[in-house]
C-alpha cells in the first residue's frame, strides 16, 4: 500500500484513456456534475484510430438515410456518434459514406471533447495504478493520483501475439506496409481470419500471387452469427478467390512453425480436418493479424486485475468492475468480458450505452444518488404499452440485443411496477435476486444453426413466435433468480411490433394471466 503525498491531486473518478469510451462517459459525468478527470497519454483524442485500420476503413455503419427522422431511432444504424443531448453533433457531419474513414472519426472524437469541454489532460502516460484502502494511487511522470474510482478506458494497448515457433519472423499488422505493390508476386500467408486478416488480404488480392489466411478454427461471418466483429459482408470478394480456385485459401491448420530459408520462409502446419495431415509451404511474406490485447504493465501487484482466460481482457462483474479489485471499472473494448462475440459491447454503438447505464451505477454507488426508474401502473394494458413503447423505441435495446434489458418489478404492496432502463441481464438478475415477481424484456435473435441463413422457413402464427429467425422482443418473468416463463413476439421485417394479432394481444394475455399469480 502507497499513502498519497500533499501534491496529489485528488477526484472522485479518474478516467484512464480519452479514446471513444473515455470521451464517453467523460461526458456522462459531466452532465452529472460529478469530480472527474480523464488522463490520455497522447495529444489528443482516439489516438487509436489514428493508427488503425491500417488500411483506414471502418467497419461501422454510417447509414445516413434513413425513413425515420426521429434521433432516437437512426442511432440504430449510425455506429460512430456518442450521446449526448441534445443531439447536435452527429457523425454523419463528417461523412457520408455507409463505411467511412478512421480519419473522420479522429476528426470527430476531437471535436466532440472540444464541443463539450471535456476535463481530459492530454500528454499524461499512466506509468503505474496502485490500490490503497481509499481507492487508487495513479502515478504519471513526476504527477501522482488519487481517486475512490478507477475506470480504465485505454482500449486495446499491445498486439496479441500466438505462441508459435519462429512467429518473429511474422510482420506484425501493426508493422506490415499497407502499400499493396509491396506484395506483387508473393506468396503470403496471412495468421489470423478475422477482420483485420481479410482487410489486409482484401487490400492485396489482386497483387499478391497466392493469399492464404490460417487459423485453427473456421471463420466465423457476421451473417451468420449476427456479431459485427466477425468477417463482414464487403470481404466477399477474397471468399470468392477461394470457391473460384484462384489459389487463394482460407486454411483451418495449426501453424507448428516458422522458419526463415533464404528470403523466404518455410511454415509447417497441420490442418484442423484432415486426420493429422501435415504440410510444409513456401512464402515470401509472412503477416500476423491476430488482434490485439490490452496492456496490463500500468497495474502494480496491489491492482493487478484477473484476466479471463485467452488473457486478452480483464474478466468483469455483471456491473463491468473487476472481479478481484474493488472499485476498478472498466469501459469500452475492454469491457466486453460480460456478452464476448455477442452483442456490440467492444463498438461504439455498443458501448455508448453501456456507459450510460455506468454513469448511473457508479452514482449510485459513490454519490448516493438512487438509480432512476419509471413507475407503471400494475395492470396488463400499461405494462404492454411500456414493453411496445420502449421496443419500437430505444436504439439502446436495438443495439445491445440479447445483453441490455429493461427491468419491470412489481411492487404487490404499492400497485405499481417499477420499469429499470438499459441494464446488463445478468445485473438486473443479480440485482433484484431478492424479488418474487419481476420481468426483463428486450431483443433477440433467433437461433444460429440454420443451414442456410438467406433460406430460412418462417411461421408467422404468434404462437410459433419462438421460432423467429430475425430481431424480435423477449418478454422474461423471474422469481428471484430463477426464470420461470418467457413470451417471444413475431418478428417483422421493418422492425414494428405494434400489430394487434401479432404483438399487442399475445402480451395482453401473457401479462394478465400472469401478473396476479
Amino acid at each position: 500500500m502507497t499513502d498519497a503525498s500533499p501534491a496529489t491531486i485528488h477526484h472522485r473518478y479518474l478516467i484512464v484513456g480519452a479514446g471513444p469510451a473515455g470521451l464517453q462517459l467523460s461526458y456522462y459525468l459531466q452532465q452529472a456534475g460529478s469530480d472527474y478527470l480523464a488522463l490520455e497519454r497522447s495529444d489528443a483524442p482516439g489516438e487509436f484510430f489514428r493508427r488503425f485500420p491500417r488500411h483506414r476503413g471502418l467497419i461501422s455503419l454510417n447509414k445516413v438515410h434513413t425513413v425515420s427522422t426521429d434521433p432516437e431511432i437512426r442511432l440504430r444504424w449510425d455506429w460512430n456518434s456518442l450521446l449526448h443531448e441534445p443531439f447536435e453533433l452527429p457523425f454523419s457531419d463528417y461523412s457520408r459514406e455507409y463505411y467511412p474513414s478512421a480519419d473522420d472519426l479522429v476528426r470527430y472524437l476531437a471535436d466532440f471533447a472540444r464541443h463539450h469541454r471535456l476535463a481530459i489532460r492530454y500528454g499524461v502516460g499512466v506509468d503505474r495504478v496502485e490500490k490503497t484502502d481509499k481507492g487508487f494511487l495513479v502515478f504519471a511522470g513526476d504527477q501522482t493520483y488519487s481517486c475512490e474510482c478507477l475506470v480504465v478506458a485505454t482500449g486495446w494497448g499491445r498486439p496479441n501475439i500466438p505462441d508459435v515457433p519462429g512467429i518473429e519472423h511474422a510482420v506484425g499488422y501493426e508493422a506490415m506496409s499497407t502499400d499493396a505493390a509491396d506484395y506483387a508476386g508473393h506468396r503470403v500467408l496471412i495468421l489470423g481470419k478475422g477482420n483485420s486478416a481479410f482487410e489486409t488480404a482484401s487490400a492485396i488480392l489482386g497483387h499478391a500471387a497466392m493469399v492464404h489466411l490460417a487459423s485453427p478454427r473456421p471463420m466465423r461471418l457476421a451473417w451468420n452469427t449476427k456479431h459485427p466483429g466477425d468477417v463482414r459482408g464487403h470481404h466477399g470478394a477474397v471468399l470468392d478467390s477461394y470457391q473460384f480456385k484462384t489459389l487463394h485459401s482460407v486454411l483451418d491448420c495449426v501453424i507448428d512453425e516458422i522458419r526463415p530459408v533464404g528470403d523466404r520462409y518455410e511454415v509447417h502446419l497441420t490442418y484442423t480436418h484432415a486426420d493429422g495431415e501435415t504440410a510444409v509451404m513456401e512464402y515470401e511474406s509472412v503477416l500476423r493479424c491476430t488482434g490485439f490485447a490490452m496492456d496490463t504493465s500500468i497495474f502494480g501487484d496491489s491492482a493487478r486485475p484477473r484476466l479471463v482466460p485467452s488473457g486478452r481482457m480483464p474478466a468483469t462483474d455483471p456491473d463491468w468492475q473487476s472481479v478481484d479489485v474493488d472499485g476498478l471499472y472498466f469501459a469500452g473494448t475492454l469491457a466486453q468480458d460480460r456478452d464476448f462475440k455477442k452483442a456490440s459491447s467492444a463498438f461504439i454503438d455498443g458501448f455508448r450505452y453501456n456507459l450510460r447505464t455506468l454513469t448511473a451505477l457508479l452514482r449510485e454507488r459513490y454519490e448516493a444518488a438512487p438509480l432512476d426508474f419509471d413507475k407503471v401502473s400494475a395492470d396488463a394494458d400499461s405494462l404492454t404499452r411500456a414493453v411496445l413503447d420502449r421496443v419500437n423505441w430505444s436504439s439502446a435495446l436495438w443495439t445491445q440485443f440479447e445483453f441490455l434489458v429493461d427491468a419491470l418489478v412489481v411492487d404487490q404492496a404499492t400497485g405499481h411496477v417499477r420499469h429499470y432502463h438499459d441494464l446488463p441481464e445478468d445485473y438486473a438478475v443479480r440485482r433484484f435476486g431478492s424479488e418474487s415477481h419481476y420481468y426483463t424484456f428486450g431483443l433477440r435473435w433467433g437461433r444460429d444453426d440454420y443451414p442456410d441463413v438467406f433460406s430460412i422457413e418462417r411461421h408467422p402464427q404468434p404462437d410459433r413466435a419462438s421460432e423467429s429467425a430475425f430481431i424480435h422482443p423477449v418478454v422474461r418473468r423471474y422469481r428471484g433468480g430463477e426464470l420461470v416463463e418467457e413470451l417471444h413476439l413475431l418478428e417483422d421485417l421493418l422492425a414494428e411490433w405494434r400489430r394487434p394479432d401479432r404483438h399487442v394481444q399475445p402480451l395482453l394475455r401473457f401479462f394478465a394471466a400472469d401478473l396476479h399469480r
